[in-house]
């Protein structure tokens, strides 16, 4: 980005001026995910609207599913119903039914059996017979080394072909959640069940995103070294603390 300085300005605020420039341009992301607005315009053409919620361990993915139905339901009075489909991790499925007795929607869940790609079908299956609007998926959090749950992450995509792929980590871990979401991308492409169309990670949730003060940069990291938008940040541990990414406020933290 060239600039020029103008008269009276001084060279230092001219180039505060083009880095602020520049770190807005690569965290406004070249495609942009507003799952608000395509929910309620799926809602229009009268079909289910889902989101994929994948990740590693212990990042706050389930909180992160929970947040993001109180968004709906309270922004857009949706219909929404969680499936849960982490039938690998000990108590799971029971965090989740916790999270959805707290928000008041149902919960489609078959324990800790079956097939989660086939318990996701059957979810969405069950939202369209009940004319609900969004069904939220839940899936067990893996390491991305791990090739036998990632090739079942990647069947569950493909079969279900979700509206939203979103992969949850942690804004505090810096450099290696840039390594996992490429990692769980590339997995998404080399166990793709039709690899002539891989479906990939569409966009990314930043949780604990409140903690990290001048850390943020992670933020940007992330979006240039991948391109794929950041959609929510988790600033808390309350269902409503979720907030889409203020790029303005971000540019702010970094640059004073």
């Amino acid at each position: 980005m060239d600039s020029r300085t103008r008269s009276f300005t001084s060279v230092n605020a001219t180039i505060k001026t083009s880095l602020e420039q520049a770190i807005a341009v690569l965290l406004t992301p070249r495609r942009n995910i507003d799952i608000l607005k395509e929910a309620l315009a799926a809602k229009k053409q009268g079909r289910v609207y889902s989101v994929a919620f994948i990740g590693v361990n212990g990042v706050g993915k389930s909180t992160s599913l929970a947040k993001t139905a109180y968004y709906l339901k309270t922004k857009g009075n949706l219909r929404v119903m969680l499936a849960g489909c982490d039938n690998f991790r000990s108590g799971a499925i029971e965090q989740l039914a916790t999270h959805a007795a707290c928000l008041d929607v149902p919960l489609y869940e078959k324990g800790y059996k079956d097939d989660p790609a086939v318990i996701a079908k059957e979810a969405l299956l069950d939202a369209k017979n009940k004319h609900f609007d969004v069904v939220l998926i839940d899936t067990a959090g893996r390491m991305q080394g791990n090739e036998r749950l990632m090739r079942q992450l990647a069947k569950l995509v493909h079969i279900n072909s979700p509206d939203v792929v979103l992969f949850v980590g942690e804004a505090l871990v810096g450099n290696d959640a840039i390594d996992q979401l490429t990692t769980f991308n590339q997995s998404l492409i080399d166990f793709a069940v039709n690899d002539h169309n891989p479906r990939t990670i569409d966009g990314i949730i930043l949780t604990k995103f409140d903690t990290v003060d001048e850390k943020v940069g992670t933020a940007i990291n992330m979006v240039h070294s991948t391109g794929k938008p950041i959609v929510f940040v988790g600033v808390g541990q309350k269902y409503p603390h979720l907030r889409k990414l203020n790029v303005p406020t971000v540019v702010n933290a970094l640059m004073n």
